[in-house]
């Protein structure tokens, strides 16, 4: 062949390959955008859709440990028993997700966490019993007598469905029923597609939910010394340790979930995040729970990963203290109310006249704000959150009082 023929050859094979380039370059980016094979190890059929129309919900299971196991879309996403499905591009899926998906793989993390305050009573706090199946009743009640086994919350039903669904349903949501027979959504603490440990450990994360003058947890923390040492270290705690694993190199401070679930240095992890409480504190006047010593000496051992025996001692002795003054006065508080209810003085409806929602304030605000701060370290809450607040309106409540019984005589008149 002569050079003349192999100029030739060239000239128009390398024509050939530009003029190709430029065709593909003018592609629809939909053409073109294809995923890698490192994208399709992780992700499966489904990112190739998902990756144009949601694409946020790819990277964040891509950056899963779900992912990096080997856990595809469709380990979650199909059908368990009692799940509606719904056809989807090729594939039969779940129409909704649900624990019962989770409970797949994650079966004792999720039996412990139906005997958690998180379950069933976290939804019947709102709705009441009507919700839930005979069972699931008799189920939760075993572990928290009244707190299924209850009608509608009165305050909710007045406000409305409107900020009940927006408002209370929002966190409370974590405990509800589903069609399958399931309860609740581990997704209100993991995420849903980062399916993540980290997120659940963040302290912000339990704060979406415990915060506000009710239950003022995740302001208390940040207050306390656990909060601000995690602020100025967290850049050093590696969140994502495995439970088991979990050592104080991981998390040299404490988020929530260290003292309520964690396995550190150990100790056993548990999705029950009631199992190392040993008192009542959102109820009006807190009693120790029936596992108070259990629950206790649980807490306690956790304490010991950072502290001495005495000085844990010390600091549950003096919460207690506080707890039954608190107790003292709520109960003052309470007497008061139940004796113009006894004198006709008040209507056997609820939260119609104001005093009502003062007393309701009483505890529900600064009674159990004192409470939480004397068992998580906040000082502040304890003294002018807590008991400054009550005292201001336990004089508010009597004097009140004192006027409906005088308004009571003088119209006798």
């Amino acid at each position: 062949m002569s050079f003349k023929s192999i100029f030739i050859s060239i000239f128009i094979g390398t024509a050939l390959i530009l003029a190709a380039l430029i065709i593909n370059s003018r592609r629809p980016a939909v053409e073109t955008s294809q995923p890698t094979a490192e994208f399709i190890r992780a992700t499966g059929k489904c990112a190739e859709c998902h990756r144009r129309e949601t694409a946020a919900v790819v990277v964040e299971f891509e950056r899963s440990r779900h992912a990096a196991t080997g856990v595809n879309c469709l380990d979650c996403h199909t059908p368990q028993a009692g799940q509606q499905e719904m056809e989807h591009r090729g594939f039969v899926i779940a129409k909704e997700i649900t624990a019962k998906n989770c409970n797949q793989c994650h079966t004792t993390e999720y039996q412990q966490f139906l005997r958690s305050r998180h379950a069933a009573p976290a939804y019947a706090a709102v709705y009441g019993d009507e919700p839930f199946t005979a069972e699931q009743v008799e189920f939760a009640e075993q572990f928290h007598k009244g707190a299924v086994k209850r009608p509608a919350n009165a305050l909710a039903l007045l406000e409305g469905e409107i900020a009940t669904v927006k408002g209370c349903v929002s966190c409370h949501a974590v405990g509800k029923p589903n069609a399958d027979g399931s309860i609740g959504n581990c997704t209100q603490c993991h995420s849903r597609h980062l399916a993540s440990v980290e997120l659940a450990r963040n302290p912000q994360t339990c704060g979406q939910c415990h915060m506000g003058p009710d239950h003022s947890q995740i302001e208390i923390y940040y207050e306390s010394k656990h909060g601000v040492l995690y602020d100025i270290q967290k850049k050093y705690m590696n969140l994502r340790a495995r439970s088991k694993d979990l050592t104080v190199h991981d998390m040299p401070v404490p988020t929530c979930a260290t003292c309520h679930m964690s396995g550190l240095e150990g100790l056993k992890v548990t999705h029950d995040v009631t199992e190392r409480l040993s008192y009542w504190l959102f109820d009006p006047i807190s009693e120790k729970r029936p596992t108070y010593a259990q629950g206790q000496a649980q807490m306690k051992e956790v304490c010991l990963k950072c502290h001495t025996t005495n000085n844990i001692n010390k600091f549950f002795l003096e919460a207690e203290e506080v707890l039954k003054a608190t107790n003292s006065r709520v109960a003052e508080g309470q007497e008061i109310i139940n004796e113009l209810r006894r004198e006709g003085l008040l209507t056997p409806q609820p939260f119609d006249e104001p005093i009502e929602f003062l007393a309701f304030d009483f505890w529900h605000y600064y009674g159990r704000t004192a409470k939480h701060g004397a068992f998580m370290g906040g000082a502040d809450f304890v003294q002018w959150h807590g008991n400054y607040e009550l005292l201001a309106k336990l004089v508010e409540i009597k004097a009140m009082a004192e006027e409906l019984r005088s308004a009571h005589d003088r119209n006798k008149k």
